[in-house]
C-alpha cells in the first residue's frame, strides 16, 4: 500500500508564498491522477488541485492564478507551489490520490493578515 507523506507547512503572512511537498513510498505520479486537497476549520475538505497521470492540471477557483501542482517521477514526490497567500487559504492541505482515498496528517498552512 502506497503512502504519502505532507510537508512544508508553515505560519506565513499574507502575500507570502510556500512550496507544499508530498512524499510517496512508491513510484506512482506517472501512472495516477493525483490531488492536494484542503480543509479549512469547520468547512467540508475540497479538492483545490488536480494534476492527471498525463501531466495535465487543473484548478480550483479560489486558487488559480496562485497555486501551481507539479511532481518529479524521479523524486517520488509531487509539490504544491502557493504563491500570493490569503487568509482564507488557512487550512490543514492534504495530498491524495483522485478520487482520494485514505487521508494521511496533512501539513497546516496558517496566513496572517
Amino acid at each position: 500500500q502506497v503512502q504519502l507523506v505532507e510537508s512544508g507547512g508553515d505560519l506565513v503572512q499574507a502575500g507570502g508564498s510556500l512550496r507544499l511537498s508530498c512524499a510517496a513510498s512508491g513510484n506512482i505520479f506517472s501512472s495516477a491522477n493525483m490531488g492536494w486537497y484542503r480543509q479549512a476549520p469547520g468547512k467540508q475538505r475540497e479538492l483545490v488541485a488536480h494534476i492527471s497521470s498525463l501531466g495535465t492540471t487543473s484548478y480550483g477557483d479560489s486558487v488559480k492564478g496562485r497555486f501551481t501542482i507539479s511532481r518529479d517521477s524521479a523524486k517520488n514526490t509531487m509539490y504544491l507551489q502557493m504563491n500570493n497567500l490569503k487568509p482564507e487559504d488557512t487550512a490543514v492541505y492534504y495530498c491524495n490520490f483522485f478520487p482520494a482515498r485514505a487521508w494521511g496528517q496533512g501539513t497546516q498552512v496558517t496566513v496572517t493578515s
